[in-house]
C-alpha cells in the first residue's frame, strides 16, 4: 500500500516532468500533491479499473505489465522519474489498461485525477509535456515488444537492468530472478542463466535479490539496440517538451 509521507517541496523536482512546469502551472497543482512512499510489490492499478489518481514517481520505478487469463505475465514498460504513471487518463478511456506493480520501492506524488485534467484542458505546459511523454511511453512499449520477440534472454536481461539503473539512485538495483522472469516472460532458469554469465564476466554481482551493475559500461555492450533506441527517442522528446 502507498504510505503518505511529509515532504519538502523540493523533492517535486525529483520527477522530470513536475520539474518542468512553470511557476503558475505548479502553484495550482501543488496544495494538491501528495507524497507516498511504494513499497516494491505494490499495485497500484489493476487492469481494467477506473482511475482516480496519476503518480509522478519520483525514485520508485513501476512496472506495467499485461496479464494474461492463465496469470502469465510479461512487461510491457517501466515509469520512473522521467514520467507519469496513468496516462489512459488524459488520454480519453480513465481506465488502466494493464497492472501497475511497484519494481523497485520510493516514492512519487499522486495528484487527482480532477486536479489533473482541470489543468491539462487549459492546454498549456503540462498538456504538452503529457502527450510527449505518452510518445515516448509508446516507443518504448513497442520497442520492448520487439526486444521480448527477437533478442536473447541475455540482451533483454541486460536491458531491462540499465532501464532499471536510469531511474534510480546508484548501481544497486532490488530485484530477484523470479521478478524479472515475470517482467520478461520467461522462465526463471533462464534469467538465473543470463544473470550468471553477467557475473562471470564481471558486469554485475547478485545475491540474495540484491543485483549491483559493476560496469555499465560492459552492461550496455551486452545488452541489445534496443535500450539506446528507447533512451535516445525519450531524451528527445522530453528536452523537446521542455524547450516548447
Amino acid at each position: 500500500m502507498a504510505t503518505p509521507m511529509p515532504l519538502g517541496t523540493q523533492w517535486m523536482h525529483a520527477n522530470h516532468l513536475l520539474a518542468a512546469l512553470p511557476a503558475d502551472s505548479m502553484a495550482r497543482l501543488q496544495p494538491h500533491l501528495k507524497f507516498v512512499h511504494l513499497r516494491q510489490g505494490d499495485v497500484i492499478y489493476e487492469s481494467g479499473k477506473e482511475i482516480q489518481t496519476v503518480l509522478f514517481p519520483t525514485d520508485a520505478v513501476i512496472s506495467l505489465t499485461s496479464v494474461m487469463p492463465d496469470g502469465a505475465t510479461a512487461e510491457i514498460s517501466a515509469v520512473g522519474s522521467e514520467g507519469v504513471l496513468g496516462v489512459s487518463l488524459f488520454m480519453g478511456s480513465g481506465r488502466s489498461t494493464s497492472r501497475a506493480v511497484t519494481l523497485c520501492a520510493g516514492g512519487g506524488f499522486t495528484l487527482p485525477r480532477r486536479i489533473l485534467m482541470t489543468e491539462f484542458n487549459l492546454h498549456g505546459r503540462l498538456m504538452r509535456l503529457l502527450l510527449y511523454y505518452t510518445q515516448a511511453l509508446i516507443t518504448q512499449m513497442a520497442q520492448i515488444a520487439a526486444c521480448n520477440r527477437h533478442h536473447t534472454i541475455e540482451q533483454q536481461l541486460s536491458r531491462r537492468l540499465l532501464m532499471a539503473l536510469d531511474r534510480v539512485p546508484g548501481n544497486r538495483l532490488m530485484m530477484t530472478h523470479e521478478m524479472i522472469a515475470n517482467m520478461l516472460g520467461v522462465r526463471r532458469e533462464g534469467v538465473t542463466d543470463a544473470a550468471g554469465k553477467l557475473q562471470k564476466l564481471g558486469v554485475i554481482a547478485y545475491s540474495r535479490g540484491k543485483i549491483d551493475v559493476l560496469d555499465r559500461a560492459a552492461l550496455e555492450c551486452q545488452s541489445c539496440e534496443c535500450y539506446a533506441v528507447v533512451k535516445k527517442e525519450t531524451d528527445r522528446l522530453l528536452n523537446h517538451s521542455c524547450a516548447a
